[in-house]
Formats: C-alpha cells, sequence, structure tokens
C-alpha cells in the first residue's frame, strides 16, 4: 500500500486533506507539530499524529499542506530522511518556480493545485451549490505538474491529487511555469483583483445612492451574462453597441496600455512567486 505522510495535517488545508484521504486505498501518516492541530484532526478527523521522523522513514510520497513561505525551509530540512524515490507533493507552484525546492535529483517533485467549482456548472444539490472552495460536495478541476521524476510518478500523484480534491472532473497537465502563470498571475493579480475592484465599483455606486441590494443584483447578473459572451459560453450572444461602446471608452481610464506585459512577463511572475515565499518588509 503506497503511504503518505501528511505534513501540517492539522492546518485548515491539511484537515481538509485529511477528510477526503481517509478510506482512500492510502495509507496516511498525519504529521502535526502544534498541540491544537493535534486536537484539532483528532476531533474533526478522528486520526492521531505520527512523528515526523517515523512518518518520512516509512513515506512514499510526502504530501505538504504547508504555507508557501514554508515550503521550502521545511523540505530542506526533511529531504535527506526521506528513502531514493519519494515524492513530494506541493499544493502551489509559488516555492517550486521560486527555486525552493532542495536539489536531490533521485526524488520527486509534483506540484497540484484546484481550479474550485466553476462558475457554471450542473450542481442540483444546494450544499454543492454552496461549496465555492471545492474538495466536499462541488465538482472541481486541478492542475497537475511533474517538476521532476520519473514519468510513472505522474500518474500516482495524479491520482493522490484527485483524491485530496475530490470530486474532480478535469485534471489539466500543466508545467511548474505555467501553473505559476495561472497563480498568481491570472487568478490572484488579475482575476481577484478585478472581483475587489468591482466591489469596490458597486460599493461607490450605493454611496452615490443606489439601494444596495439593487446595485449587487444588477451587477451580479451583469458578471454572469458578461463572462459567458466573453469566454464563448453563450455564443449566441453578443454585447450590445452601447456596451462595446463603453468598453472602448473604459479600458484606457482603468487599464495601462501594458498591462499583460507588465503581469505576464516571466521575471513580473518569479518576482511575484518569490514575494509570495519571501514577503518583502513593510516599509
Amino acid at each position: 500500500m503506497t503511504r503518505i505522510a501528511l505534513l501540517g495535517a492539522g492546518g485548515k488545508m491539511g484537515v481538509r486533506l485529511a477528510t477526503n484521504l481517509k478510506g482512500s486505498r492510502f495509507a496516511v501518516d498525519h504529521v502535526e507539530v502544534s498541540e491544537p492541530g493535534r486536537e484539532r484532526l483528532k476531533s474533526l478527523v478522528g486520526t492521531e499524529c505520527v512523528p515526523l521522523d517515523e512518518s518520512l522513514a516509512r513515506a512514499d510520497v510526502v504530501l505538504m499542506a504547508v504555507p508557501d513561505r514554508m515550503i521550502g525551509r521545511i523540505a530542506h530540512q526533511i529531504v535527506d530522511k526521506v528513502r531514493p524515490g519519494t515524492a513530494f507533493i506541493v499544493l502551489d507552484a509559488a516555492a517550486p518556480h521560486a527555486g525552493e525546492m532542495p536539489e536531490r535529483a533521485d526524488v520527486t517533485y509534483f506540484v497540484t493545485h484546484p481550479c474550485h467549482p466553476p462558475l457554471y456548472n450542473d450542481e442540483i444539490d444546494e450544499a454543492a451549490k454552496r461549496d465555492f472552495f471545492g474538495g466536499v460536495l462541488a465538482k472541481q478541476h486541478i492542475v497537475c505538474a511533474l517538476m521532476q521524476g520519473p514519468e510513472e510518478h505522474y500518474a500516482l500523484c495524479e491520482e493522490i491529487a484527485r483524491e485530496i480534491y475530490k470530486p474532480v472532473m478535469d485534471a489539466h497537465r500543466c508545467t511548474v511555469e505555467q501553473i505559476a502563470i495561472l497563480e498568481p498571475a491570472l487568478s490572484e493579480t488579475v482575476a481577484i483583483t478585478l472581483c475587489i475592484a468591482l466591489r469596490e465599483a458597486t460599493d461607490e455606486a450605493v454611496r452615490r445612492g443606489v439601494p444596495r441590494k439593487a446595485a449587487i443584483d444588477f451587477v451580479m447578473g451583469h458578471i454572469n451574462i458578461g463572462l459567458a459572451i466573453a469566454f464563448g459560453i453563450f455564443p449566441e450572444g453578443r454585447f450590445s453597441d452601447g456596451a462595446l461602446h463603453a468598453i472602448a471608452q473604459a479600458k484606457p481610464v482603468i487599464f495601462r496600455d501594458d498591462w499583460k506585459e507588465r503581469v505576464f512577463d516571466p521575471q513580473a511572475v518569479l518576482k511575484s512567486v518569490r514575494d509570495i515565499c519571501d514577503p518583502p518588509a513593510a516599509a
């Protein structure tokens, strides 16, 4: 049986992963350094923890459910304690793309990250509709990358990724650099920033006298149809001439001409992941 050492098992993400791995075909050693985390794991998942060195000595896979800024440091501390052929699964591309993983040629590095449940979906269960994060009831896609290691490890690590993020639809194979483009560049630097801008714009409409519920209902509906048209999900849909004129007028006001080059330039992406792993000191 494949044995997984789940590091950070008592944290928020660790508990999610431990819950989804429970009852799977994998044997899991849960590792948690904090007493509150151990108590949380026992209370929510019903399992005890295993000492770190004991878990590493027998692990086939090390699943790192720890914060991005700690991944590199922890990986360097433990990499010499695992057997040749051990696979490390990291849940974000930041540390691997930033060069934080230790050099050891006989271990595997695999990166995976959830896409989260899609906006347009076929969920009919009300609880699944409210599973916005995923990994509980709502179906989601995931992305995966084999950074180093034998090709046969890809299938094993993808199987584990599907288990921890279940229920999973597509598992998209990417490179580590491509996952870093997806997050933080596409999803956080652009998409979530625009989400915050939409909220701030809605608040401004309310400040100028629009009833809050009317403003929220109006913008949510327009986001829904706007995204459906923009991404070809509603192919028969078209933006009106008035909307196209407003877009043409607004883009140079809201966006810099070179914003895509500035956000997606490889050096910009690299700086972003390095800042995630080692946040710059506050001025």
